[in-house]
């Protein structure tokens, strides 16, 4: 069977769980909007209540929740965290897997090049971020239009446009790790831990104004939804340093699996 479509048959049932928990935050988020709406509560007034702490946990900015596209807003710092977790642990186990559940030998007796095995497990890894990315959209704007129906939606395509970088930036980070590691079994579990380390930096930094200079070193820092949707785009500076990672990571991975020892 061909690399690419193995992966994909590999991954088929883990990304329909992934889907249904998209599905379950979205709903589960709008719908405390449409609760706090019809109860005629103040959202702002509630949430402005909230210590700072809470509110950045919370991921609570500059956005006016009492409208349903502003309260989507802060619901998207969840399903960033959500999508970079997928993103992250699809990288690592992409490649690790092979090692850790001992199936080295399907791969390395085809007449194919390591180059070729990265190439498709890659590739079946963006389609899998761009059905997460689209799912995640739909159910978007279906609850958000729920709510609101005269809702600017298009500014749910740019918050997409973010989310889908981070997702690359988190996959070529696992993969990565993956491939440099020479413990398998540690790989998921080392980059999920920078993942996690990444987003406490974030909250932090968003605690303390004087840590402002870390952000460009937490990814969750670089697609904010009061960014891309107040200020209408996207900061140069982030997208390239994206960019940057991205193919750092991916090179890395090349580099990396070519040259390792593989534990059969």
């Amino acid at each position: 069977m061909n690399i690419f479509w193995r992966e994909l048959k590999y991954s088929r049932k883990s990304m329909i769980w992934w889907c249904a928990g998209i599905l379950f935050m979205v709903v589960s988020g709008m719908s405390k909007y449409g609760t706090m709406k019809s109860s005629g509560q103040s959202v702002n007034e509630i949430f402005a209540a909230m210590p700072k702490s809470l509110q950045a946990i919370f991921g609570l900015s500059s956005l006016d929740l009492s409208t349903s596209m502003g309260f989507y807003g802060m619901l998207f710092s969840y399903l960033v965290l959500m999508a970079t977790i997928h993103a992250v642990m699809l990288g690592a186990n992409i490649i690790a897997k092979e090692e850790r559940d001992k199936t080295s030998e399907f791969l390395m007796v085809k007449p194919v090049s390591r180059t070729k095995i990265i190439s498709s497990k890659l590739a079946a890894s963006i389609v899998l971020l761009v059905i997460f990315n689209l799912v995640t959209y739909a159910f978007s704007i279906a609850m958000v239009m729920h709510y609101d129906a005269a809702a600017d939606t298009s500014e749910i395509g740019k918050l997409m446009a973010g989310l889908f970088l981070l997702q690359l930036l988190f996959l070529a980070i696992g993969m990565a790790i993956a491939s440099v590691s020479k413990r398998p079994k540690l790989a998921t579990s080392i980059a999920t831990g920078i993942l996690l380390v990444t987003y406490i930096l974030s909250i932090v930094i968003e605690l303390n104004d004087k840590l402002e200079a870390l952000k460009y070193i937490t990814p969750f820092k670089y697609f904010e939804a009061k960014n891309l949707i107040e200020n209408n785009g996207f900061d140069g500076v982030f997208v390239v340093l994206s960019a940057v990672i991205i193919v750092t990571g991916i090179m890395l991975t090349y580099v990396s699996y070519r040259k390792r020892d593989l534990r059969i």
